[in-house]
């Protein structure tokens, strides 16, 4: 391992995560995470359109992994506006890998290594109600 590569841990991962970004056209474009610690995860894509309504929604599931600075996704299916479709798994495009730049309890921000498009995540925190 190079001198630049970290170590992060896997359970920092598990749990919810969204982002919420602008398109090239302005549109507001939200997704959420969910990643299991049974290697297990389900993204939510949510696209909006020019009056904030749900114009597509996506949801694509697989198995994921991290080994030292390396995050890397297997998409496995996919259901776009409720129709299912199966991934191929012999196409390259339901490969993904990035390097981890931040993880901690709070932030998961991450780069793909062919892309070089850089992701934000921040962690979901769920409102519990004590009685």
């Amino acid at each position: 391992m190079s001198n630049n590569s970290q170590l992060y841990n896997r359970a920092l991962l598990i749990g919810k995560w969204y982002r919420s970004d602008r398109d090239d056209d302005g549109h507001l474009f939200t997704e959420f995470a969910e990643i299991s610690s049974d290697g297990r995860y389900e993204f939510t894509f949510i696209q909006h359109d020019d009056h904030g309504n749900v114009s597509e929604q996506s949801v694509e599931s697989g198995d994921w992994g991290l080994v030292g600075d390396i995050h890397f996704t297997i998409s496995k299916s996919e259901f776009i506006n409720e129709a299912h479709y199966a991934a191929d798994l012999e196409h390259d495009d339901n490969y993904h890998a990035y390097r981890v730049l931040n993880l901690n309890s709070q932030i998961f921000e991450y780069q793909h290594i062919i892309s070089n498009e850089v992701f934000i995540l921040r962690r979901v925190i769920d409102n519990i109600a004590l009685s």
